[in-house]
């Protein structure tokens, strides 16, 4: 469904306006999880950027293939990561965006299929610094 024409969902107390429950809840079980204040600042940022926001990945439980082969559950588990599927000009965009927007976990995948920019805002652990910037 195109981002534009979507209807706005509430999440909480916050209202979406570009994003649906379905595109957010963990692929695996649909649960949802996403926290509000985080869906805040990502709607923010789609607005600013004025373009539509391709969720690749959003909430995960722990479950989820990918977290379950990790050695402790990633940032999507806490409802405060997604992945936003998009390239070149654009993924310029939403970096250049994220930044100022305080996010403080970025993740790229820029080559091949599936390329996506990964955003979180949790708080520095010893297993997940923060700020950081990696690439996949």
């Amino acid at each position: 469904m195109d981002a534009e024409v979507r209807l706005q969902f509430k999440l909480g107390e916050t209202t979406l306006k570009y994003f649906t429950p379905e595109e957010l809840r963990c692929s695996c079980c649909d649960q949802d999880g996403m926290n509000e204040a985080f869906m805040d600042k990502v709607s923010e940022l789609r607005e600013q950027l004025g373009f539509p926001f391709i969720v690749t990945s959003a909430y995960r439980c722990v479950k989820h293939p990918i977290e379950a082969r990790k050695d402790s559950p990633g940032a999507h588990t806490t409802g405060r990561a997604i992945d936003i599927g998009v390239s070149g000009m654009s993924a310029y965009l939403v970096l250049q965006g994220a930044l100022k927007a305080g996010f403080r976990g970025i993740g790229v995948q820029q080559k091949g299929e599936g390329r996506f920019i990964h955003l979180d805002d949790i708080e520095d652990s010893g297993d997940r610094p923060r700020p950081w910037v990696w690439s996949y």
